[in-house]
């Protein structure tokens, strides 16, 4: 960790808790800054924020006072899902005082290069692919950002000879400012959190911001199987290193199954350990990212080959019967549904699908389906669901949660068949997060086998 003096007796407010506000917070006490934690849930229900008190941090909890920044601070550090919109971000912002995420932090101290990920597909998946295959090239890859442990904890750990592997959501990167990546991926750009942006434009731009310090020394690996990037290439300073599984680039690309980097061969698009086109493109990424780091074809391969995904994302769980299983739970939109569906044969598939009720029908999801043996059906959205189903011919049956839906799924699979749960619909109309959707997938396929 670099000891660096910039917010010695500077007053700084923490905007909200969870992991990144906790870890900000004691990272700035630790640099010497007077630190105020600001957040909404009540003190007594609040064990991070008692820890911090207890830690000698002061807290305010219960409310967001905008007189709070009456107090002239230097900063506000703030939880990515709190929107620009919000009152306290719109005043310290109309005051002049810089708002930040906590990743900006993250690298200010960071002594370790940094590999960022972003995009609106895969990012999770081809993060930890990254990182696992640099560690198995002999690199010290630590994981760390949106994948879940935060980047400011994580990067005051690593030292020069480490490598952070950063997944980075387009909320984190709307809040920095001198935040540099060595290498940047973007996995692709789709149309998503416009609530939170405003329109695409506004989120393709806060993608972009991660090449924003980038200079030609400095690499940016992009998806070229969309215009949008070829476009993009032309308006950053880095180096850009595209790939590809629809046409031969200067990069890593597909070519008649076989997965490529500038035109040697690094192995067969069918040995990639976990299924689906999209995960064709997660390994093209990685590939880019580990030739540009050094690491042999032999340990990118075997790494990719052992590769068994990410929680939550494309699980495999295993077998019951015959019957194999598949954890989708991330899969919050009809494209990363369509995606998933792309790396089976429809005509085994039962998909458990539906929960969240944002108003849009699943007309686009009709061509995907089309073909799948069985669905069974979900939450809030089960009548939107049920009419793309009706209009690609596709059978289905009504589940009350998970649980009833997995084994009603099982009842229907023949031995050879997948049962996947990739619902195209946000888990909160039934539960927490997608994390507990899946656990409760899990849970219900741990049952079924030891039936």
């Amino acid at each position: 960790m670099k000891s660096i003096k910039n917010f010695e007796n500077k007053k700084v407010l923490v905007l909200g808790l969870a992991k990144s506000g906790e870890s900000a917070a004691r990272l700035l006490d630790k640099l010497g800054a007077i630190v105020t934690v600001n957040d909404g849930k009540p003190f007594d229900e609040n064990p991070t924020a008692q820890n911090l008190l207890e830690a000698g941090i002061r807290v305010i909890c219960g409310s967001h006072p905008l007189d709070l920044l009456d107090e002239e601070f230097s900063l506000v550090v703030k939880n990515p899902g709190i929107p620009y919109t919000n009152p306290m971000v719109e005043k310290a912002l109309k005051k002049g005082i810089p708002v930040w995420t906590e990743v900006e932090l993250a690298y200010l101290i960071s002594e370790a290069p940094i590999v960022g990920i972003t995009g609106s597909n895969g990012k999770t998946t081809t993060t930890t692919m990254i990182a696992e295959v640099l560690n198995a090239g002999g690199q010290s890859a630590k994981l760390c950002g949106n994948i879940g442990f935060p980047a400011s904890s994580v990067a005051q750990e690593a030292g020069e000879k480490d490598m952070l592997v950063m997944e980075l959501s387009s909320f984190q990167l709307m809040g920095v400012e001198h935040f540099h990546s060595h290498i940047a991926v973007i996995t692709n750009l789709m149309p998503t959190h416009l609530d939170y942006h405003g329109d695409f434009e506004g989120y393709v731009a806060a993608k972009w911001n991660i090449q924003e310090q980038m200079t030609a020394d400095d690499v940016i690996v992009l998806n070229f199987n969309q215009d949008l990037a070829k476009d993009l290439a032309n308006k950053t300073q880095a180096t850009v290193v595209p790939f590809s599984t629809t046409e031969k680039v200067d990069g890593a690309y597909l070519e008649e199954g076989v997965l490529y980097f500038k035109g040697e061969a690094i192995m067969a698009a069918e040995e990639i350990g976990v299924p689906g086109s999209h995960n064709v493109e997660n390994a093209l990424a990685t590939i880019a990212v580990a030739k540009l780091s050094g690491i042999d074809n032999q340990a990118i391969k075997e790494t990719l080959a052992h590769f068994g995904g990410v929680k939550h994302r494309l699980q495999s769980l295993g077998e019951v019967s015959g019957v194999k299983f598949y954890n989708d739970s991330k899969s919050t939109n009809t494209l990363a549904t369509q995606k998933a569906l792309s790396g089976f044969d429809n005509s085994k598939v039962i998909l458990i699908a539906g929960g969240l009720d944002r108003g849009n029908e699943f007309d686009e999801l009709v061509p995907d389906i089309t073909g799948v043996k069985q669905m069974v059906i979900l939450g809030e959205s089960a009548p939107r669901v049920k009419r793309a189903a009706e209009k690609a011919q596709v059978p289905y049956v009504d589940a009350t949660d998970v649980k009833d839906a997995t084994k009603k799924a099982f009842e229907l699979a023949s031995q050879g068949d997948v049962v996947l749960l990739s619902p195209a619909n946000a888990s909160w109309d039934m539960y927490k997060n997608f994390e507990v959707r899946g656990d409760e997938f899990i849970a219900a396929f741990e049952a079924l086998k030891g039936e």
